[in-house]
């Protein structure tokens, strides 16, 4: 798979790189995954893993390059300040689905969200199920 950087700026204030890229499989035929696009802008920015996140992929009908959009956080913990919770799941579910539950409950906590609604439903219910069996 062929790495292509189409545009790169360094965005002081949030202290990170954006990157556009375009990304060529025509040898492996399918859309790359998410993880595979991970490794290969990994090796052609040499930067950490834990600092890269893919926001946006596309891959016309019939072509054989997705075109995307990157960003290469200057550390972990402003990663997890800035980014939205469901991009840090998509991107970091490869590694595990505990480690990417750890991931994404540790932005939650950094951010303030505290529990997430379907965490506060289940314990009302149960709350409720216990108060009617008293």
């Amino acid at each position: 798979m062929d790495v292509e950087l189409t545009k790169e700026k360094e965005n002081q204030l949030l202290r990170r790189k954006e990157v556009h890229f375009r990304l060529k499989h025509g040898a492996e035929g399918a859309s790359p995954s998410r993880e595979a696009a991970r490794n290969a802008l990994i090796k052609a920015l040499k930067c950490s893993p834990n600092l890269l996140v893919i926001d946006t992929m596309r891959t016309e009908f019939g072509r054989k390059e997705t075109v995307g959009y990157a960003k290469v956080y200057e550390t972990e913990e402003r990663l997890k300040e800035i980014e939205r919770e469901h991009i840090i799941e998509r991107n970091f579910a490869h590694a595990g689905k505990e480690k990417s539950e750890g991931k994404v409950k540790e932005a939650r906590e950094e951010k303030g969200k505290g529990e997430g609604k379907e965490e506060v439903k289940v314990k009302a219910k149960v709350k409720a199920e216990a108060e009617e069996g008293e």
